[in-house]
């Protein structure tokens, strides 16, 4: 059984929302989220090769990153723009920056799919998960080739299979088998949509990219008990939530149970739940 064909424009002003609903989530675990994610951060501002003075654009950057990773690269004779398209998500990045004195971090509400810059702005381009939920993923590449000054370069994460990403793999198959949930639409952008990386490789290249390479980083994500690992997920997860969005109080509570239970499973002897998420770093030139 299948869902219904996939509507671009109903999903993206589904996702606009979705996320701005777990805005005050992300606030409350983003230590707990980048203290793991962080590698992620620093290898893509490393792939793009950023030096102190340049100008960068992090596309979907949520509450932040790689952006403040990128802005401490930059100095202060450089500049990062950081776009995304949840309202409430930019206000908490613009908070952590203002409470970083990052004076030269620059925040814009901006579709990935729309970006409105004058061509040859930037010097790199960099999006740690978010290209897997663009649903016109060529032609926000091609944007993002135009931004670029010649020879610059853009990096960018997404996740590898399910398998070698339970972190979120396990809540998202829990629930979809508790509520017999349809598969999703195959055109349907998901966080596993590019976990085969040669769909972006060829993307990239489709876009006008040269150089296209692409390597494994695993990341080790952790949390003090297997409740802790649902209370994460009921606070985080946009699309987990919006599946849930419909069922009763009692249901939800059921489903997020056998969350737990299968969180159970990764749980050491110390009790404290670690979850591998294997990122997929690509970088690519102009």
């Amino acid at each position: 059984m299948t869902s219904q064909p996939f509507d671009p424009v109903q999903y993206k002003a589904s996702q606009k929302q979705d996320w701005s609903n777990v805005a005050a989530g992300w606030k409350k675990w983003w230590q707990t989220m980048e203290r793991s994610a962080r590698p992620a951060s620093e290898r893509l501002v490393e792939l793009a090769e950023i030096r102190p003075s340049y100008q960068v654009l992090d596309v979907a950057t949520g509450i932040g990153e790689p952006a403040v990773t990128a802005a401490r690269k930059v100095g202060p004779t450089g500049k990062v723009v950081a776009t995304d398209q949840a309202p409430l998500m930019l206000a908490i990045a613009r908070e952590r920056a203002a409470e970083l004195g990052l004076a030269n971090l620059e925040f814009r509400e901006v579709d990935a799919e729309a970006l409105d810059f004058p061509e040859q702005s930037f010097d790199a381009v960099l999006c740690r998960w978010g290209l897997m939920f663009l649903p016109d993923l060529t032609g926000a590449l091609k944007r993002m080739h135009r931004l670029l000054k010649p020879g610059g370069q853009l990096a960018a994460a997404v996740w590898g299979p399910p398998a070698t990403v339970p972190f979120i793999s396990v809540a998202m198959n829990t629930v979809r088998q508790q509520l017999q949930a349809p598969l999703p639409s195959p055109d349907m952008p998901s966080p596993f949509s590019l976990a085969d990386v040669t769909v972006l490789e060829q993307a990239l290249k489709e876009a006008g990219f040269t150089g296209v390479r692409s390597e494994p980083l695993t990341l080790t994500f952790e949390w003090a008990s297997a409740e802790n690992y649902t209370n994460f997920q009921q606070d985080i997860a946009a699309p987990i939530i919006a599946m849930l969005a419909n069922e009763s109080a009692e249901r939800r509570a059921t489903v997020w149970q056998a969350v737990t239970g299968a969180a159970r499973q990764y749980a050491g002897s110390d009790g404290r739940v670690r979850m591998a998420g294997e990122a997929i770093c690509v970088v690519a030139q102009r």
